[in-house]
């Protein structure tokens, strides 16, 4: 038995959801993938303009720097690229780790803790999905020294790059969001991650969508 298929047996063992599962490479699915965000993303960033504009000005106001973060995480097929979001802390990650943010983080500043309850804080990638680095809905894309990290501890963990990362996701519509203390509760938030790539498509994407202002709204796990 060759290393690859040995591989394969491996992961859907590990993730049951693979289970007959290959990647779709049908142009018109991915065209149409592509179409649905491009009219919704340009849409929903046209109605959240004046939001994102009184975002802007608070965390002008609040405090010193930037009114937009920016930082290098690994999208579709290992391919880097800048995603945006609005700055919601006094200091920026520099160096060589990178600190999720937890309750009572004395980082976050005082708008910074609003935006991110409501996920404000993340309308900037928009604009990444406009141009075609994110899909609305997708894997939420981690820091990159967080994939160095998991990815030799999680099997399966790089199967979530098969598809591009999405503001939503499957996992964030099923309490997988916010912060993750351990192994085990990043590897649940990756096997939801799993479950997607094997069986999304327009309707599960839009049927997350519709799910998405409730799971904000219980600002479950957010910080």
């Amino acid at each position: 038995m060759s290393s690859e298929l040995t591989r394969d047996g491996v992961m859907k063992a590990v993730f049951p959801a693979l289970d007959g599962f290959a990647p779709s490479t049908a142009p018109a699915s991915h065209a149409a993938k592509r179409a649905f965000d491009l009219l919704l993303g340009t849409a929903l960033l046209l109605l959240f303009t004046p939001v994102m504009m009184l975002v802007s000005l608070a965390v002008a106001l609040e405090s010193p720097g930037p009114v937009l973060f920016c930082q290098k995480r690994t999208g579709q097929h290992g391919r880097t690229f800048p995603i945006f979001k609005f700055r919601s802390m006094r200091v920026m990650e520099k160096g060589g780790e990178v600190r999720q943010a937890v309750e009572g983080d004395d980082r976050i500043t005082r708008v910074g803790r609003i935006i991110r309850k409501l996920s404000l804080d993340e309308l900037p990638q928009l604009f990444n999905v406009i141009a075609g680095q994110m899909s609305l809905v997708g894997p939420r894309p981690h820091a990159i020294l967080h994939d160095e990290f998991y990815g030799t501890r999680i099997a399966g963990y790089a199967l979530r790059q098969q598809v591009k990362p999405g503001i939503t996701g499957w996992a964030q519509v099923n309490g997988s969001r916010g912060p993750t203390p351990s192994i085990e509760t990043m590897r649940r938030r990756i096997a939801l991650d799993a479950w997607y790539v094997a069986n999304h498509s327009l309707a599960l994407d839009i049927k997350i969508l519709i799910r998405t202002p409730l799971a904000v709204l219980s600002t479950r796990n957010a910080h």
